[in-house]
């Protein structure tokens, strides 16, 4: 048995937006402050969603805040992320969405239309993914005091019967799978902010990934191991993240990795790594060797998945760590960094 990581520890004194981040900053925080705290065994799993059993069947819950500035970007706004995000963490769990609650917290002078229109988003992105809105909560603060709109919510479905995932079950030799292009959605936000001298070509990836999912649950059965949608901190924390919980070494191939060229060059000029750089439509799983070609020709098949792509192993050693092989034949380690470097992705 797989001896568990060693839980971080949270000495820092003041809270920073770095701890909001996603990366080891964010690891702190949770494993060294509210972990300890809230200590249950579903909590401790610190999975995107939380698995309850409920008369033979298991409901999948999952909460989720939404503070990406701007409020529109190309591709998407803070409505639409709002629904996929939530969908997403439950998809990603093996479940099968229904509902979800929705609270906006509203800055005063906010003009009606913003809100309007991004509550049209919202319903129309709900619709177009089959759930509804439960219910929800609505609270208005002071101006300056909250960028215009958050947007808070909750989750619910039920758990495919076939869905049995978990950093547990993921052993050396699984290839990893990722559905499409990596760092749209971040490099898209960063440059609709108006702060650098870039124009580039691209939209949010923004969108619910239960259809790859289903596509994967079908093709894989019991060979899909593990399933992660690399939304903060991008790829390189999601697998950082896994390689930790699973005991196990992560290998990915530089040249296999679906980058986009306006995202490559974005990534060059700012001085990033499109590795580290949110996804808000992507869906990273772990397979079996022997369903992994069904499983990949599965999301090439699905409607925005003709890029979806094999990226590397897992191996046994070094444990909990994750390396990328160069297009030179070097290798180099691929570390959860400290914090995001592009905040208020999300």
């Amino acid at each position: 048995m797989r001896e568990a990581a060693a839980r971080l520890t949270f000495r820092d004194p003041l809270i920073e937006l770095v701890h909001g981040a996603g990366g080891k900053a964010t690891r702190r925080l949770i494993e060294g402050l509210f972990l300890p705290l809230l200590e249950n065994p579903t909590l401790a799993a610190l999975a995107d969603a939380a698995t309850i059993p409920l008369d033979g069947l298991r409901l999948a819950l999952t909460t989720d805040a939404f503070v990406v500035r701007p409020l529109r970007f190309p591709g998407g706004s803070i409505g639409e992320l709002a629904v996929n995000g939530t969908i997403n963490d439950l998809a990603v769990s093996g479940a099968h969405p229904l509902g979800l609650l929705a609270a906006f917290i509203v800055e005063a002078g906010l003009p009606s239309d913003v809100l309007r229109a991004e509550t049209e988003a919202l319903a129309r992105a709900a619709q177009q993914a089959g759930i509804v809105v439960l219910g929800g909560d609505t609270k208005v603060v002071e101006h300056g005091k909250a960028d215009g709109l958050y947007i808070v919510t909750t989750g619910i479905g039920l758990v495919d019967a076939r869905a049995e995932l978990g950093p547990e079950r993921v052993r050396p030799g699984d290839r990893i799978l990722i559905t499409g292009p990596i760092g749209d959605h971040g490099i898209t936000v960063l440059l609709a902010r108006g702060e650098l001298d870039l124009e580039a070509d691209l939209v949010s990836d923004t969108r619910p990934l239960t259809p790859f999912v289903a596509a994967l649950l079908d093709a894989a059965g019991p060979g899909l191991r593990w399933m992660r949608d690399p939304t903060r901190g991008g790829v390189a924390t999601a697998l950082n993240e896994l390689a930790r919980e699973a005991g196990v070494a992560v290998l990915l191939v530089e040249e296999a990795l679906p980058v986009r060229d306006a995202v490559r060059g974005a990534c060059e000029l700012l001085g990033l790594d499109p590795l580290y750089v949110a996804n808000e439509g992507q869906l990273l799983a772990v397979v079996d060797p022997s369903v992994a070609e069904a499983a990949l020709a599965a999301l090439r098949r699905v409607p925005g998945g003709e890029l979806a792509a094999c990226i590397g192993e897992v191996r046994t050693e070094p444990a909990g760590v994750v390396t990328v092989t160069t297009a030179y034949g070097g290798q180099r380690v691929i570390d959860m960094l400290v914090g995001d470097p592009l905040p208020r992705i999300c």
